[in-house]
C-alpha cells in the first residue's frame, strides 16, 4: 500500500477547549515521509512539532504536545480522523495553540479531510507492527496488545452512572468503518464541568461540544447519537492517542477503562522498548484482517504509580 496525503488545502475555525477563544486550523498536503507535522504559529514565527510519545506534555483535559517552548493542545480527535482515513503525510497549521474542539468528536475533521480528498504518493507505507504480546496495567485499568494484521480495538468501560454502566465496543479501524465512531462526542459530568469553569479551566467546554451528565440524565437537548456513545468516544480517543507514535500501529488492542494518561504511558513504554515489541514493516495491499498465531506467553507490565 502506498503512502497518502490530502489533495488540496482546507481550513476551519472553531472554539478552543482550553481558552474558549476562536482558533484557526489549516490542513495542507505533504510529501512522502513527512508524517504528521504540526506548525504552531506564535508571535515570532512557527514551531514545528512531529508527534512523539515523549512530546506529550499534558493529558489532563486532552492530549497536548509541546517542546518546552510551544504547545498544541487537544490534538487527539484530529489525529484520530487522520489515522482513521489512512492519511500518512499532512501539515497541520494551528493558530491559537490548540486544535478547535468543534462538536467534541472527529466528525468535522472527517468532513474537512473528505473535502480535501486523499491521494496516493509514490513510496510504500510503513507501519509499526506489534510482534510480541504485552499487557500494561495500572490501578484496575489496562491495555493489552498482540500481533494482528490491521488495527483492531476491543474497548470496555465501567462507570457508576445509570446511563453508562458497563459498555463494550469492538472495532476494526479502516476508512470504511471509521464513520461508526467519528461522531461520538467527548463527555463529562456536570459537577466536574462546574469545577473546571470556576477555576478558569476548559473555558470553551459547553453543551455544544460535549455530552454533559448530571446524576441521572444527559443534559444535551439532542440526547445521545448512539446508545453506547461513551465507549465509542473512548475508542476514538485511543486511536488519536496511538497516532502520537508518528507511524500507524498494527495490532489487536484490548483496553479497559483507559484514558489519555495511561494511553501515553503505554505508548512511551512501547517506544522505549520498540526492539522488543515492535517491528517496522512495509505494508502490501490491505489484507483481510485475521489474527496472527502467537506464542502463549505475554509480558505483563504493572505500571508504577
Amino acid at each position: 500500500m502506498l503512502q497518502t496525503t490530502i489533495q488540496k488545502t482546507v481550513r476551519c475555525k472553531g472554539i478552543g477547549l482550553h481558552s474558549g477563544k476562536q482558533v484557526e486550523l489549516t490542513l495542507r498536503p505533504a510529501p512522502e515521509d513527512t508524517g504528521i507535522l504540526f506548525s504552531v504559529r506564535n508571535g515570532s514565527g512557527s514551531t514545528f512539532l512531529s508527534p512523539k510519545p515523549e512530546l506529550v506534555v499534558d493529558t489532563g483535559l486532552a492530549t497536548t504536545l509541546g517542546n518546552g517552548r510551544d504547545e498544541v493542545a487537544t490534538v487527539e480527535h484530529l489525529l484520530a480522523a487522520i489515522r482513521g482515513m489512512d492519511i500518512d503525510n499532512i501539515l497541520i497549521e494551528v493558530v491559537g495553540s490548540e486544535v478547535p474542539i468543534m462538536d467534541g468528536s472527529s466528525a468535522s475533521f472527517v468532513y474537512l479531510l473528505r473535502q480535501a480528498g486523499v491521494r496516493p504518493l509514490s513510496k510504500g507505507r510503513t507501519v509499526l507492527a506489534v510482534k510480541k504480546p504485552i499487557r500494561y496495567e495500572k490501578d484496575g485499568r489496562s491495555i493489552s496488545a498482540r500481533p494482528y494484521h490491521g488495527f483492531r480495538i476491543d474497548y470496555s468501560i465501567d462507570f457508576d452512572h445509570p446511563l453508562i454502566g458497563r459498555q463494550k465496543f469492538s472495532f476494526e479501524v479502516t476508512p470504511r468503518t471509521f464513520s461508526e465512531i467519528a461522531k461520538a462526542r467527548t463527555f463529562g459530568f456536570l459537577k466536574e464541568v462546574e469545577y473546571l469553569h470556576a477555576n478558569g479551566l476548559a473555558l470553551g467546554g459547553s453543551l455544544d461540544n460535549a455530552i454533559v451528565l448530571d446524576e441521572f440524565n444527559v443534559l444535551n437537548a439532542d440526547g445521545l447519537r448512539f446508545d453506547d456513545e461513551f465507549v465509542r468516544h473512548k475508542v476514538l480517543d485511543f486511536i488519536g492517542d496511538m497516532a502520537v507514535m508518528g507511524k500507524p500501529i498494527h495490532g489487536h488492542f484490548e483496553v479497559h477503562a483507559s484514558g489519555h494518561s495511561l494511553n501515553n504511558e503505554f505508548l512511551r513504554y512501547l517506544d522505549e522498548r520498540a526492539a522488543d515489541y515492535l517491528e517496522t514493516v512495509t505494508t502490501p495491499a490491505r489484507p483481510q484482517a485475521a489474527p496472527v498465531p502467537v506464542e502463549d506467553g505475554i509480558d505483563v507490565v504493572p505500571a508504577v504509580a
